[in-house]
């Protein structure tokens, strides 16, 4: 380190938007040469371009550690303060941001720059007025400038974060909270840029350039918006006042919420800032401070040693932890490149090779390189390790072969946003080897393969968080609204509704739904804008639907009338369970009289719908009114109220729901009965065609409908028999055509049909013997084994078990029945104990009641 205390000594010192770092660029650019160090990379890069235009190419460098640009007769050097070439004779010396010699982590690096390097004719300090008396104490020859704010920045209290005025910053102290807020800002405000430390350079250019260009109005941050950015902003917001130091957490220091906040108001425009309502209104002393620019002084600076021993190990730990020399500095607390020389110098191996000077120092060069990653130590130490042997036993050079793999695993831009950090994070750390060009073979081809790896990355992840983070459709409404137009809003043909070419939501049947990304106070003038559009194409929509064919129209499982696949109506209770009532969906565009078209034409397609589809039952129910017959001849009373009943039950009642009816049924009426396809069973009554048509679903639903209860999940159409779930109605199961039998109140339903199959072929089987529950009596209603011995049982057959297995037979003196004496006795009252008697009472207790009130109205 070369010190050349000669030439003049000034700090300049102010709060934020003061021009010092104008005023030293300038004043650097009128001497013959000069060094610049600027805190962050972003900073020496910015203030590098802006050299360009005012003194060419040829005469401007930028040296940061990741990036190297030095012309060959370079006057002027941008640099981050780590990477300043201090042994380089110059004319004008500069430090930008030189309290930060107080900050526990670089600290020292800055007090280094501040005792040691100078410039021959002039030494400039920029910083806070905190460091003012710090700077007496230690550099008494520096002449000190004091600069006033360009603007002033006043408190503006708290407010929700959906209400921040456009051209707001929002600062979090984590990329969970960054991407929190993000999203909120996404949702409510059409998007937001986002600042993090972590991102790379371009990435975080990009995301101010979004800004600053005016494609969203607010900026989510970290605190890296405190340094380095310069940006159009009017207010910054604090979402919280505690941040996590890399040690515990801790309250910010008001000259670092003063930093932060005075990113508001640049150059002559006043700023504002506050908090968001969850965190509430800042302490008044705090506001006082920020706004007055008067905070306690800062009472000590990190100090390292610079004169480093390399004679051995022990001798350059003991120089790195040589006490300070002056009461005012502190000794610095273990950096990153002290705690990897430690590990490095615990592993045997790295220790051998570090046996000479020259050696130990080519390890504290590597212990050098940064942890961009933030991973932990071991991880990164490891890496430092394996760099180090291959410098050692390379003849001070690294592998190709070896640098190829390492880089070619980050090299894809795939993955979340956290993924690409990390990967950018990594290729960081490789460009900053790779301009080490004697420890590289082909160092400008390296230098250049890394840096487009992070241009790569780094575009990959700007349009990751602009994906994530930006909605351009609610940011251009958001801008309009702000103009004071009014929108336009347009009706596709496929229903999608447009406000300034921009999708709001969907017209489905004739109601309004707006998209759920549309909310917050803006989503009003959107709406407006949308009910304009409909008012007037919803009437035209109203005619379409009044001619479609029917073949538009169809009827969904949970009652809902569904015209071109969006649903218009649902069915309501009506007067009879076949005449459900048609009930139009609410809308906001159908005045009393359209929503009557609409059910009108609704109501003839369900007619419709229901007379094709029911026809045997519709054609029963008429014979069961005016008694008409297939033959012409008329139907009489018994006859009639049997129809009548059957069709009120949707087709399908237990013998015991008629009463004593069926007894007095005739021949004729038989088989009058039987012409309308009424089958006369012995476990029920039934319309044969009915039970085959595959329309159980929708008795079920006209049911449900009728008894105001919403429909469950119902059987396939085709199921002989389901597992009855709790709590189903048995009336629903006998309205779809099916029976509830089996032990604990029956847990199978089975369609009549099939029930009435499996009780003819068992009375068959009982008439041989003892049978057992084969597999082709489980085909009959499709059953398990275990569910048809409950059936058969819930039928009257008793189950023994024999040497021939499990065995159904006909209760205790009740078996074998044959000839014309059985004959007689099933005309007559049979046994209580046999199967008969139990088909006779099977269902008593569900229909006893509506067989008396039927048996009452005839």
């Amino acid at each position: 380190m070369v010190s050349r205390p000669r030439g003049r000594i000034t700090a300049v010192l102010g709060p934020t938007n003061t021009g010092k770092t104008h005023l030293a660029i300038e004043r650097m650019l009128g001497h013959a040469s000069g060094i610049i160090g600027f805190p962050l990379r972003l900073l020496a890069r910015e203030n590098y371009d802006r050299a360009l235009k005012a003194k060419g190419r040829g005469q401007v460098a930028l040296v940061t550690g990741e990036e190297k640009i030095v012309p060959p007769g370079a006057r002027y050097f941008f640099c981050t303060v780590e990477s300043m070439p201090v042994d380089r004779p110059v004319d004008f010396l500069a430090i930008d941001e030189i309290q930060l010699a107080a900050d526990p982590e670089r600290g020292h690096v800055f007090t280094d720059r501040l005792l040691n390097p100078r410039g021959l004719e002039e030494t400039m300090f920029l910083g806070a007025a905190t460091i003012a008396r710090l700077i007496r104490a230690l550099v008494p020859e520096a002449e000190q400038v004091t600069r006033p704010r360009l603007s002033t920045l006043s408190y503006a209290g708290p407010r929700k974060v959906t209400r921040l005025p456009p051209r707001s910053a929002a600062v979090a102290f984590s990329a969970a909270g960054v991407y929190e807020l993000a999203e909120v800002l996404r949702r409510q405000r059409g998007g937001t840029a986002v600042v993090l430390g972590a991102l790379s350079p371009r990435t975080r250019n990009a995301q101010v350039g979004m800004f600053e260009a005016g494609e969203v109005d607010y900026l989510v941050a970290t605190d890296a918006i405190g340094m380095g950015l310069n940006l159009s902003l009017d207010h910054v917001a604090f979402t919280r006042l505690v941040k996590f130091d890399g040690r515990h957490p801790r309250r910010l220091s008001p000259p670092e919420v003063a930093q932060i906040a005075g990113r508001a108001g640049r150059h002559m425009s006043n700023g504002t800032f506050g908090t968001t309502a969850e965190l509430g209104p800042m302490e008044p002393e705090l506001v006082e401070a920020v706004e007055s620019h008067r905070f306690d002084p800062i009472t000590g600076l990190y100090w390292r040693n610079s004169d480093l021993d390399f004679r051995s190990a022990a001798q350059l730990q003991r120089s790195l932890e040589r006490r300070p020399p002056d009461p005012c500095l502190l000794r610095v607390r273990e950096p990153d490149d002290q705690r990897a020389l430690a590990a490095l110098l615990h592993d045997p191996e790295a220790h051998k090779r570090a046996g000479t000077p020259e050696a130990l120092r080519l390890l504290w060069e590597v212990c050098q390189i940064p942890d961009f990653r933030k991973i932990l130590s071991d991880q990164h130490a490891r890496l430092l390790g394996q760099v180090f042997r291959h410098l050692r036993d390379g003849e001070g050079r690294l592998p190709n072969d070896w640098v190829a793999r390492q880089i070619a695993r980050i090299d894809r831009d795939d993955g979340d946003i956290d993924t690409l950090v990390a990967r950018i994070a990594h290729v960081r750390t490789w460009t900053y080897i790779s301009h080490r060009a004697d420890w590289l073979e082909a160092g400008a081809e390296w230098q250049e393969r890394t840096r487009a790896l992070e241009d790569k990355l780094s575009d990959a992840l700007h349009a990751r968080l602009t994906q994530r983070f930006v909605d351009r459709r609610a940011a251009a409404l958001v801008r309009r609204l702000a103009e004071g137009g009014e929108l336009i809003g347009a009706l596709r043909s496929n229903g999608e509704v447009v406000v300034e070419g921009e999708f709001v939501g969907r017209l489905a049947g004739f109601r309004f739904e707006l998209d759920p990304e549309v909310a917050g106070e803006d989503a009003k003038p959107l709406l407006a804008a949308a009910r304009r559009v409909l008012a007037s194409a919803v009437p035209a929509r109203l005619r379409d639907l009044e001619v479609s064919p029917d073949g538009v129209f169809s009827l969904g499982k949970d009652g809902r009338i569904l015209w071109q696949g969006a649903a218009v109506a649902r069915l309501a209770p009506g007067p009879e369970v076949l005449k459900p009532a048609v009930q139009p969906l609410a809308s906001d565009f159908l005045d009393g009289p359209a929503r009557e078209r609409l059910r009108r034409r609704l109501d003839t397609w369900l007619q419709g719908l229901l007379r094709r589809k029911l026809a045997p039952l519709y054609r029963l129910r008429e014979a069961g009114l005016d008694g008409a017959r297939l033959d012409g001849a008329g139907l009489n009373g018994t006859a009639r109220g049997v129809a009548f009943q059957l069709a009120e039950a949707l087709g399908c009642l237990p013998r015991s729901g008629f009463g004593g009816q069926l007894e007095s049924l005739d021949k004729a009426d038989r088989k009058a009965l039987g012409d309308l396809g009424v089958r006369l069973g012995m476990t029920g009554v039934f319309l044969v065609d009915l039970l085959r048509s595959r329309t159980a679903p929708l008795r079920g639903l006209l049911w449900c409908v009728h008894a105001g209860r919403p429909a469950p999940e119902l059987p396939p159409a085709k199921a002989k028999s389901f597992a009855v779930g709790a709590g189903l109605d048995p009336r629903l199961c006998q309205a779809m055509g099916f029976r509830r039998l089996g032990r604990d109140g029956g847990r199978l339903a089975i369609r009549a049909d099939a029930l009435e199959r499996l009780a003819r072929e068992a009375r068959k089987l009982s008439r041989q013997g003892s049978f057992a529950a084969t597999p082709a009596l489980c085909r009959l209603i499709d059953a398990e084994e275990a569910e048809l011995r409950a059936v058969l049982s819930g039928l009257g057959y008793q189950e023994t078990t024999d040497d021939q297995g499990s065995r159904f037979e006909t209760r205790a003196g009740r078996r074998g029945l044959k000839g014309k004496t059985a004959g007689k006795r099933r005309r007559g009252k049979p046994p209580a104990h046999s199967p008969f008697a139990k088909l006779r009472d099977l269902g008593l207790a569900e229909g006893r009641a509506k067989g008396r009130a039927k048996g009452q109205a005839k």
